[in-house]
């Protein structure tokens, strides 16, 4: 309903009140970051970037800038450096009702309430003297995003400048700082780098044609959010972000780094501008050959004219890098002597980088090698247009219906998972045979009877007698697994995808695949609401196989998984089955700094001997979730071991808690149990969570306290299970 920081502030109170309720614990656990989100635990933990600032900070407080503004405080940490500093007024204000509240308690347990103002308000609503008594000389800020304009500074500073902050000095002039305002950042230069990813293509392109036997068909385009149009209705951040040094199988840079833009936030008129100002175009030389996959991003923060933080994946930073995926070129082999040709701006708080494309020198044109897709989203030259129309209008059939399906990066990922597809083709081809035999000669039987009572020597073909199988698939998000059930036979399947451009998609590949008509239903509009998901197709109907969801693409296991297994079998014809039949969770013991560090600040050196930690910390949760295990920086200390067994079909082998011996082979420090998962089609074909292959991504519990193992040594976990929450904990 929209209302997730409110949801989040009950659970967070439930726990509160009653620290041992497991439902609260785990409602509170998947919705804490967006009560407190998880990069403010890896900033703060940053030495580097909070000394930067603190001198930044206090180099302008000492040359007379005594009046500061904090605009989007956070924690409260640069309004503390600049009261340390020795700042008469400081004002801070922060909106998250949560952030505020944490930031009162912070700047209160360091004894500066008396000097920090905290105001529980946006900047833009600031008014003098009703809000604060009179403009300042300083504005602090770190309203920086991955793409550098993502969380509004450009409009945020517009607005300080007009209404908040004394005038700036004029250049040449010398006098004291106390009558002049300024900015920290002082100012920000954008670079940017084509580069070859293929994990950034497998989650952002549909790379193949034919899934399990299914042909995905040219007038069916998938995207992802990031390529969503400045026209679109809501505005999507054009952009995702990734920890570039830390992406599966790295990257590969395809161009030398090239300065994207500079802007300089202590120049209105510069920020004025920079909304306002057409798309500049850009062209990069190509030095290497590859696939050109995505533009990445960063940007160096300049605070002043003597401290800098830079954001640029081969640095020690919190930083993430913003990435533009490349999509919808024909042709994304590129090498030297080719030119990557990009539009860049800044519209709508966002820094945008479209119509990506290829000069081929060879062509000395770029409409050869890529192709428009809405015409009003490009602004190519006049000449470029007429060839992209002439080249559409002899590819397209006049009547084929285009559709464009957005996907998740997750569900492109699903797509592109060619041994999940494989699996469940193969596991449910093995259940509808198994049925048939039954099925075939209860129908024969009948049919003979029938035969001799009329005296009819006419015989239908079995395949018009036969009753079809029914096959439902209720995971969640786009799944073509009902198409694939399509081609198993005599099949009626039912998808339960809701969005209406999904469902349009999934009747195009089904058109294309040459399925009857009314192969396909959508479950969906069949029941009045999504509890009845579930019931049977008709009263006296059950269903042949179940496709469930049991693992979030988090790495969790999806809530209420048990009460919808329960239900499934209630609903399955004899010898139907559900998929996955049963689940094994593995784990294995790890020591990983960096997973500490991203869940929790540790302790007040990190911090420059400021008390955050323990208010902060309140906000950790003991799951980290999206982990790529392949490159998370750990030492394992243990081989994996099964944890837990979850099964959909037998209930009864299920427990709720268990203990688990792992036995050490190194020495080290436990911070962390990373998990996974193996789901059992059957008992021949699994799929698992952690495979290169997986749209999956790993979670880990992270522990409160490490602990020393000695290389020999047992540990023993133990395991509960309730719903479908997990905890481990380790047996002392």
């Amino acid at each position: 309903m929209g209302f997730r920081d409110e949801a989040a502030g009950y659970f967070h109170k439930a726990v509160k009140l009653n620290p041992d309720f497991s439902d609260a614990k785990e409602n509170f656990y998947r919705v804490a970051n967006w009560l407190v989100e998880r990069w403010h635990f890896i900033m703060l933990n940053d030495t580097k970037r909070n000394t930067i600032y603190n001198a930044a900070i206090q180099k302008a407080v000492c040359l007379g800038s005594r009046s500061v503004l904090d605009i989007g405080a956070g924690t409260g940490i640069l309004s503390m450096f600049a009261k340390k500093a020795g700042a008469h007024s400081v004002y801070a204000c922060e909106l998250s009702k949560t952030m505020y509240e944490l930031a009162c308690d912070v700047v209160a347990a360091n004894k500066m309430e008396a000097g920090i103002k905290l105001l529980h308000m946006k900047s833009l609503d600031i008014e003098i003297p009703k809000h604060i008594p009179e403009r300042v000389s300083l504005v602090v800020t770190e309203t920086v995003d991955a793409g550098l304009f993502g969380e509004g500074i450009v409009e945020s500073l517009i607005h300080a400048w007009e209404h908040l902050l004394l005038q700036p000095k004029t250049k040449g002039e010398s006098c004291n700082c106390e009558k002049y305002g300024k900015v920290i950042p002082a100012s920000a230069v954008i670079f940017g780098m084509a580069v070859e990813c293929a994990e950034i293509r497998r989650q952002h392109r549909v790379g193949i044609k034919d899934i399990a036997g299914i042909h995905l068909p040219t007038n069916v385009k998938f995207q992802s959010p990031a390529y969503s149009s400045v026209d679109a209705e809501e505005t999507v951040e054009p952009y995702t972000t990734e920890k570039m040094s830390r992406v599966p199988g790295g990257y590969l840079a395809l161009t030398e780094c090239f300065e994207i833009m500079t802007v300089d936030f202590n120049n209105l008129q510069e920020l004025k501008s920079l909304a306002t100002k057409k798309p500049g175009k850009i062209g990069i030389p190509v030095i290497k050959e590859g696939i050109l996959d995505a533009i990445m991003v960063w940007f160096v923060l300049q605070l002043d004219d003597e401290h800098s933080l830079s954001t640029s994946p081969s640095e020690e930073t919190c930083w993430e890098q913003a990435v533009y995926p490349v999509q919808d070129l024909t042709d994304y082999w590129i090498k030297p002597g080719d030119h990557v040709m990009m539009e860049v701006s800044c519209q709508d708080c966002y820094l945008r980088i479209q119509s990506i494309s290829v000069l081929d020198l060879e062509c000395q044109m770029d409409v050869a090698r890529s192709f428009t897709q809405n015409k009003d989203l490009l602004s190519l030259g006049n000449e470029a247009e007429l060839c992209s129309a002439l080249a559409n209008l002899q590819t397209s059939k006049p009547d084929a219906v285009e559709q464009t399906c957005v996907l998740e990066s997750t569900e492109i990922a699903l797509l592109n998972n060619i041994p999940y597809h494989e699996g469940f083709k193969m596991a449910m081809s093995k259940v509808l045979s198994s049925l048939t035999p039954e099925k075939l000669y209860q129908t024969m039987d009948t049919h003979c009877q029938n035969e001799m009572s009329s005296g009819t020597g006419q015989s239908n073909t079995v395949q018009n007698i036969l009753e079809p199988f029914y096959v439902l698939d209720v995971s969640e998000g786009f799944s073509i697994l009902p198409l694939i059930a399509g081609t198993l036979g005599h099949v009626k399947p039912y998808s339960s995808v809701e969005k209406d451009q999904h469902r349009i998609a999934l009747d195009l590949i089904s058109e294309a695949n040459h399925f009857p008509k009314e192969t396909l239903e959508f479950w969906l509009r069949h029941v009045e609401d999504e509890s009845a998901m579930l019931q049977r197709p008709k009263s006296d109907k059950l269903w042949s196989i179940i496709i469930l969801d049991v693992i979030e693409p988090s790495g969790l296991i999806q809530q209420e998984i048990m009460e919808k297994a329960a239900i499934s079998r209630c609903l399955l014809q004899s010898g139907g089955k559900i998929f996955p039949q049963y689940v094994l969770m593995f784990g294995l013991l790890v020591e990983s700094q960096t997973l500490l560090e991203e869940n929790a600040v540790q302790g007040t050196e990190r911090t420059l001997g400021l008390n955050i930690a323990p208010f902060i910390n309140q906000f950790q949760v003991p799951i980290r979730v999206f982990l790529d295990l392949s490159s998370l920086p750990c030492i394992p200390l243990s081989k994996p071991v099964e944890l837990l067994r979850l099964d959909l079909m037998t209930p009864y082998l299920n427990t709720s808690e268990r203990e688990v011996k792992v036995h050490i082979c190194k020495s080290g420090r436990v911070t962390a149990i990373p998990f996974w998962y193996h789901m059992y089609l059957d008992e021949e074909i699994r799929l698992d969570t952690s495979s290169e292959a997986s749209h999956w991504k790993q979670a880990a519990v992270v522990l409160d306290n490490p602990i020393q193992v000695e290389m020999g040594e047992e540990l023993v976990l133990s395991v509960q299970h309730h719903k479908s929450n997990v905890s481990i904990t380790v047996k002392q």
